[in-house]
């Protein structure tokens, strides 16, 4: 018991500490209104999502260390269904995420000048837009582990 009761800590702190950031990357890319200003918000969305990584490894792995020490867990609705949400959260990022800040890093890398361009402002509201999705995803797995609700 005293494990799991470790377990329970360790996610609930990677939640916070992994989770938190992930809400705020969205908000950092939109307040930047020069170009300076722009390859700054994603030099730091990139610290932060490193952050965000490593907390979420920690929440995959105690859920899924949770389960097994606790196998009940596997017939809760709330558990399978937050379990599949975040992985779907979880593969959003190398199969939707990645593939559209890719040109957004192309033109930062090759774009001078401190007007943002048009191109930027269009590929960063899809990045966004996918964002935001992501994050109403892991606020439903939040909602689902509070309220536990089936």
């Amino acid at each position: 018991m005293l494990i799991y009761k470790i377990l329970v800590f360790i996610h609930i702190f990677s939640a916070i500490l992994g989770m938190g950031p992930g809400f705020i990357l969205t908000r950092i890319g939109k307040s930047a209104d020069t170009m300076t200003k722009v390859r700054h918000s994603f030099a730091i969305r990139r610290d932060l999502h490193i952050i965000v990584m490593i907390g979420g490894t920690l929440l995959l792995v105690t859920g899924l260390l949770m389960g097994m020490l606790n196998p009940n867990l596997f017939r809760m609705g709330w558990y399978i269904a937050s379990l599949i949400l975040f992985l779907i959260g979880l593969a959003m990022g190398p199969f939707v995420l990645s593939p559209r800040s890719k040109p957004i890093k192309e033109l930062l890398a090759s774009y001078e000048g401190e007007e943002i361009p048009e191109q930027y402002t269009r590929l960063s509201k899809e990045l966004f837009r996918y964002e935001n999705l992501e994050n109403l995803i892991f606020l439903i797995i939040i909602a689902l582990m509070i309220l536990k609700p089936f």
